[in-house]
């Protein structure tokens, strides 16, 4: 099975145990983008909308693609009173768009599944001239060496899932090569931004957040069951919570007018 296609298997779960995104960043796009009331945008890899809702609220009229077909059935059923939103379940480089016709085209931690050179040249097929691309993630970090829930954390993905790369934080540095790479598919004005907050996950939050990413379902049952075990045990000793450092880094863009 294809790792994206892992968070298909629990729609539910991945809905509760996955973090939203901070109003700053929407506003930012908003701002950046000049978009409002009855424009039109695609979301890219809708999942179960962590970030649909505030592109509603500003009154969008929003087309999701999702490829996973549980997860384009809640995410319906979830904003199923919102007449301006629809979703289509497929993948967003088969899905026939109409060209030169969206005001933003979003994503939220899910850009990176697509082939990223034909995905930038499809966004600026659809883009209307002057509309705006804004992809976004999060990068939590559960691995601060003077943070004890984090050396309980490191202790067990160590023992269970030992490698050779170094673990490190998000840094804004980390930035240039996206900006860069959009500026060469053809985006003008290309701007990042970093966004940083602290989440605070009980232990079985964190058993069931760890429980969406896709590398950590794709383990065996007995590895997957053994490690989700210590782990219980280790955030437990250290008194049951763990502390989560995430960045969030924004990418901006836009689509030439025309000349």
């Amino acid at each position: 099975m294809e790792l994206r296609r892992t968070f298909n298997e629990d729609e539910i779960n991945y809905d509760k145990a996955r973090p939203g995104y901070p109003d700053e960043v929407f506003a930012c796009i908003r701002e950046y983008a000049g978009i409002g009331s009855g424009d039109k945008a695609v979301e890219i890899g809708v999942g179960t909308g962590q970030a649909t809702k505030p592109f509603l609220d500003m009154g969008l009229n929003v087309t999701a693609a999702e490829l996973g077909d549980r997860l384009a059935a809640y995410v319906g059923e979830k904003f199923a009173d919102n007449e301006n939103f629809s979703v289509i379940c497929a993948d967003f480089m088969d899905i026939r768009f109409e060209e030169n016709a969206f005001d933003l085209i979003y994503s939220a931690t899910a850009f990176h599944w697509l082939e990223q050179e034909a995905a930038y040249a499809k966004v600026l097929q659809l883009l209307k001239p002057g509309g705006s691309i804004a992809l976004f993630w999060n990068h939590p970090f559960p691995n601060r060496p003077d943070d004890e829930s984090n050396i309980a954390n490191r202790r067990i993905y160590d023992k269970h899932r030992p490698g050779g790369k170094k673990v490190r934080e998000f840094e804004e540095k980390d930035c240039a090569s996206r900006v860069e790479a959009m500026k060469s598919a053809g985006f003008t004005d290309v701007r990042s931004k970093v966004f940083r907050r602290i989440r605070r996950l009980t232990t079985d939050e964190y058993i069931a957040l760890i429980n969406t990413y896709s590398d950590h379902r794709a383990l065996p049952d007995k590895e997957r069951i053994a490690f989700e075990e210590d782990m219980k045990n280790a955030i437990n000793e250290v008194g049951g919570k763990i502390n989560i450092y995430d960045t969030l880094d924004l990418y901006l863009g836009r689509k030439a007018m025309r000349i």
